[in-house]
């Protein structure tokens, strides 16, 4: 009998952008999501789509840039579905979308090249604004910005406009609500 038990504890922790300052603590529950769902996946990257996944699921603020309940369903739905089939094309491949230069060549250990820059430009957005920290926001922000990678097409799938979540993510930055109402 085998008794199968999970890859994650064993795991070594992959190198990523934000080795100055850290993530936070969010961010990291976020990154550790990510990481367990690419190892329960038997992908060998972190991928875009999975750190969207882990971020949406974990993230109130992030799920609140989202156009209603109705939405969330439809990515989460996707997202899912991704885990049970609908990525296996995805499986065995290295996520590089090319729009965005990795922070690193080779990318680094256990990141795609997309991920890792989405992750890279997360923390200079939040540099931008003082913090040094990324937040969920930063990550999500970051993620749209790269329109050939795999969160975008789960978005996209989902029928997310992705220009449309931009404009409730700054609303969400400057009013604290995803309507723009103070």
């Amino acid at each position: 009998m085998h008794i199968r038990t999970s890859e994650t504890p064993e795991q070594a922790t992959p190198d990523h952008p934000w080795a100055g300052a850290g993530p936070s603590p969010a961010m990291t529950a976020v990154v550790t999501g990510a990481r367990r769902r690419a190892v329960r996946d038997g992908d060998r990257h972190v991928d875009t789509a999975h750190l969207l996944h882990s971020l949406v699921e974990s993230d109130p603020e992030v799920r609140d840039a989202f156009d209603g309940g109705p939405q969330l369903a439809r990515v989460l739905g996707y997202l899912v579905q991704r885990s049970i089939g609908y990525g296996l094309r995805w499986q065995g491949t290295q996520e590089d979308s090319g729009a965005f230069p990795a922070v690193r060549e080779p990318a680094g250990e256990g990141w795609s090249p997309s991920a890792e820059a989405a992750m890279d430009r997360a923390l200079r957005r939040a540099l931008r604004r003082g913090e040094l920290h990324a937040d969920g926001l930063d990550l999500l922000a970051a993620l749209v910005a790269d329109p050939r990678c795999r969160a975008v097409e789960v978005l996209e799938r989902a029928g997310v406009a992705v220009e449309a979540l931009r404009g409730r993510m700054a609303d969400l930055r400057s009013t604290g609500d995803p309507q723009g109402r103070s």
